[in-house]
């Protein structure tokens, strides 16, 4: 930078340490199946490290760092050495006593097999949530150490015999006794779920995509976050933007989304807060996801969810759906339209967090909330709707609701990237950048009227008062749209020229077109916006905001 300082920038870890999370369980012991997921991520990085030909040296717990979706980084390599080969020895006495192999106790010469033994360590305390080996002075840890005196042995009615097995041969006495790490990573407990582990690693490991932006659906109040990511809220009664500043200090927003009764926030650290909006006086359904139906008016954690890492929000009419960045979805809030999707068999209202295990095999990369539907995008480009059925806003051929994810049917030739709900319709976007939507049309806010001109000099005006399957918005088709965002009586686009598209009603302005008379079709929108790149739009019930880069 300027010569005197250095720098290392490190991968982001926002859920702490091994250590704190051991502490956090509170003498709760860890499920087999998480203990086998951080053995897995453990010793693939010591493998990695160790064909590298670096011996770590201090392997612990408080060295291995955390990701909100459970991703492990193996980090502090401060005492790291070279080897030079896998036959290669150390004689330097460095690590942290508590992890401190036998040789290494012995004062004798070690290799990588001193790593593994680390690594025994740190497994056999995700067991226990207790040191492997304690004492009240150095001296007689060593002893212990060496002569193997643990301070308690694995509960085996908790856990598999194979599992304890792999730990306490990595506790061995004997170095030469000791697996290597690719040895570990040939035993039956994780050889035989190595492929489905690698491919969830390099699924969390993906560079977090920059989250979409937020459509407003049936919302009075503007939500918008700034380059800084502070969050300013104006509308019901606030006419300048006012600064919201009590989310928990130190988070960022990365995604705001609004409903006709509250907001929710993802932040940098992929957490979600909500609360109601400042008009107040509407009962709540459990929309917030606390666990009650009180109206918190400042941001609050989404307890339930903690450890969760959240990738995207979005607001119906009075429930939420969120989805985590393993691509699971959770819903909170009425369930009277049938938008929790479990068919209504959890009861009217849901007060916390609900995982629906219909995507459990299928994880979703998106959602979008209407006042009274749902729709999702799967990863493997699959749409799946549910909830209220009127005007066929579900895109099912049908108006009737649906209280479970239902499969949209689209045309194998279109590759869907995005879904979004206004309050009575829906839009799919394609890879093409064609935008096909079903739904209440009303004022062609869904672009499906159609102009036509024959050999007579007039010009025919079709309508489609609203349409039960997905439709070609053949009005869209002279551009490539990339964001589309609709309000209650209108829709705002933009293009891959960074242009703005308006549509729909115009009775307050809400087109931009300078005027208050009826359009009829599309609105390329110039004026103050000529020549500027519009990178996000939202629209209200009858306004709309827009930021150019």
């Amino acid at each position: 930078m300027d010569n005197t300082t250095l720098l290392i920038e490190l991968e982001y870890c926002n859920g702490g340490n091994l250590y704190d999370k051991i502490l956090r369980q509170k003498d709760k012991l860890f499920e087999e199946e998480m203990v086998v997921w951080y053995l897995f991520q453990i010793v693939s990085a010591v493998s990695c490290i160790h064909k590298a030909g670096i011996l770590h040296r201090d392997i612990k717990t408080l060295n291995i760092f955390l990701t909100k979706a459970n991703l492990i980084k193996l980090g502090d390599y401060g005492l790291a050495k070279k080897l030079n080969s896998e036959y290669s020895m150390a004689e330097t006495l460095v690590g942290t006593p508590y992890y401190m192999s036998p040789e290494l106790c012995q004062g004798v010469k070690y290799n990588f097999k001193s790593d593994i033994w680390a690594v025994g360590c740190v497994i056999f305390e995700l067991l226990t949530l207790k040191r492997t080996f304690d004492a009240t002075n150095p001296l007689n840890l060593c002893v212990k150490i060496v002569q193997g005196i643990r301070a308690m042995e694995v509960d085996s009615s908790q856990y598999s015999l194979e599992l304890i097995q792999m730990v306490h041969s990595c506790l061995d006495q004997d170095p030469e006794q000791r697996p290597t790490a690719d040895e570990l990573l040939d035993r039956p407990l994780l050889r035989k779920r190595r492929r489905e582990m690698e491919e969830k690693v390099t699924l969390l490991n993906a560079p977090t995509k920059r989250p979409r932006s937020s459509t407003v659906t049936e919302a009075p109040i503007a939500v918008v976050t700034s380059r800084t990511s502070e969050v300013y809220v104006w509308g019901g009664g606030k006419s300048t933007p006012q600064k919201l500043d009590v989310i928990k200090s130190g988070c960022s927003a990365r995604q705001v989304c609004a409903g006709n009764t509250h907001f929710a926030v993802v932040t940098v650290e992929k957490e979600l807060y909500t609360w109601v909006n400042m008009q107040g006086g509407t009962k709540l359904h459990g929309q917030l996801g606390h666990g009650d139906k009180a109206s918190y008016r400042q941001p609050k954690h989404v307890e339930k969810l903690q450890g969760k890492a959240i990738h995207q929000v979005s607001c119906g009419d009075d429930f939420t759906v969120c989805v985590t960045d393993e691509g699971q979805l959770y819903a909170f809030g009425s369930d009277y339209y049938g938008c929790m999707g479990v068919d209504k068999v959890a009861g009217p209202e849901v007060l916390e967090p609900m995982q629906l295990n219909f995507f459990l095999s299928n994880p979703v990369e998106q959602v979008s909330c209407g006042d009274n539907h749902v729709v999702v995008l799967t990863r493997n480009k699959e749409v799946y709707s549910w909830g209220c059925g009127e005007y066929g806003r579900l895109g099912l051929d049908s108006e009737e609701d649906y209280y479970t994810p239902q499969k949209v049917d689209v045309p194998k030739a279109l590759i869907i990237v995005a879904v979004q709900c206004g309050c009575d319709g829906t839009f799919l976007l394609t890879q093409s950048g064609k935008v096909l939507a079903c739904g209440l049309n009303e004022f062609n806010k869904l672009g499906l009227n159609q102009c036509m001109s024959g050999i007579i000099n007039h010009e025919a005006y079709h309508e489609v008062p609203y349409t039960t399957s997905f439709t070609l918005a053949k009005q869209l088709s002279f551009y490539k749209i990339r964001t589309i965002a609709p309000g209650k009586t209108h829709t705002a686009a933009i293009d891959e020229r960074g242009r703005l598209l308006t549509f729909g009603c115009n009775k307050c302005g809400q087109l931009g077109v300078g005027n208050y008379k009826k359009r009829l079709g599309i609105n390329l929108l110039g004026g103050p916006l000529g020549g500027k790149q519009v990178i996000r739009v939202s629209c209200g019930d009858e306004f709309t905001i827009a930021a150019t880069d």
